[in-house]
């Protein structure tokens, strides 16, 4: 079947519906309000994620103070909000919030394998607590009616046994879809996902089981399809790097040359919407490091727009880099996507 066919099959999640099957990856930092609008403009989702949220914050957070916990009304039709925690009644509290808030679902984080969040036994530290982690579904079942979406990995070893056997324990538990991200914990990304794990996945169970690793072109998620019949994708670096790229997968949106200063430009005046200057700041050179992989010399190019001490200063060193022709590779370089 035509890759734009099936990302564009309708797909029920739990008691939803989704008219396309590409999914912007929940990324810490980087897919925060700013950035969604940013895709919005282009289009071509079926569902955002947001960056990882407390469950012991989200309760009480001031959506108009947080820097992540944050969210435009006009979005939440197609937004999911990620949580993570450790304590089963935390996260069901979290999740009755972003329930009454309107999101179109909650995400669990059991994927994070950052040390500082592992330490607090959550993230990827759950998969080695698996009837922790199935508790934690368990109780978010029982407070919230939304979509529960899990997003998880092989776990600490490479052996996928552990991880088919949890997929159908969250299943049972009340989960609506699966994110599967086929790396171990402690190989953040420096080895290639083992795509075909998610086959083990998808076969172990009847709900939604959606592809996440390495995904950066049509072939990609052509290739992940054919190895594995998963039912969708989850992009997480490519699209801060190429913010069109649902669009293209999705409609066939083909980018003018001067996509990457438009682009770059317009993140500048969404991140200062959103946020004070000294965050706005913050996370725009968060935004470059991938965003700045697109060009050959890109380490440079990200360099130089470090040095900016200001927004309207980033702006003119965009301008000038810009003015200049840039030589865009085909993929973008691996050694910038962290």
């Amino acid at each position: 079947m035509e890759l734009r066919k099936i990302i564009n099959n309708p797909l029920i999640i739990g008691n939803r519906k989704i008219e396309n099957r590409l999914f912007l990856a929940p990324m810490a930092g980087l897919g925060h309000i700013a950035f969604r609008e940013l895709v919005e403009e282009y289009g071509g989702y079926g569902l955002l994620f947001t960056g990882m949220c407390s469950a012991k914050a989200v309760p009480h957070e001031n959506r108009h103070i947080s820097t992540v916990f944050k969210w435009r009304d006009k979005e939440l039709n197609k937004l999911v909000c990620q949580l993570f925690g450790a304590e089963p009644d935390n996260m069901a509290k979290a999740a009755k919030r972003v329930e009454d808030e309107g999101f179109f679902g909650v995400d669990l984080n059991f994927g994070c394998s950052v040390a500082a969040i592992c330490k607090k036994n959550c993230g990827a530290a759950l998969l080695k607590d698996p009837d922790l982690a199935v508790k934690i579904v368990e109780s978010i079942r029982k407070s919230v009616s939304i979509p529960i979406f899990i997003k998880f990995r092989t776990g600490w070893s490479d052996n996928p046994e552990p991880a088919v056997l949890l997929a159908t324990r969250f299943e049972n538990a009340g989960a609506d879809a699966l994110v599967f991200h086929p790396r171990v914990a402690p190989d953040r990304r420096s080895k290639t996902p083992r795509w075909k794990y998610i086959t083990l996945i998808k076969k172990a169970v009847t709900i939604p089981v959606f592809g996440n690793g390495n995904l950066f072109d049509d072939n990609d998620c052509k290739q992940m399809f054919s190895m594995t019949n998963c039912d969708g994708f989850s992009l997480g670096r490519i699209a801060i790097a190429k913010p069109w790229i649902f669009s293209a997968l999705a409609d066939g949106f083909i980018p003018s040359i001067d996509i990457y200063l438009k682009c770059a430009l317009k993140i500048t005046t969404l991140l200062e919407k959103h946020y004070d200057p000294i965050n706005a700041l913050k996370l725009f050179k968060k935004f470059a490091v991938y965003f700045t992989a697109n060009f050959s010399f890109g380490h440079s190019i990200y360099i130089q727009l470090c040095k900016a001490n200001s927004m309207e200063e980033t702006r003119d060193k965009i301008r000038e880099i810009f003015s200049k022709q840039l030589a865009v590779l085909a993929r973008p370089n691996m050694n910038m996507f962290v």
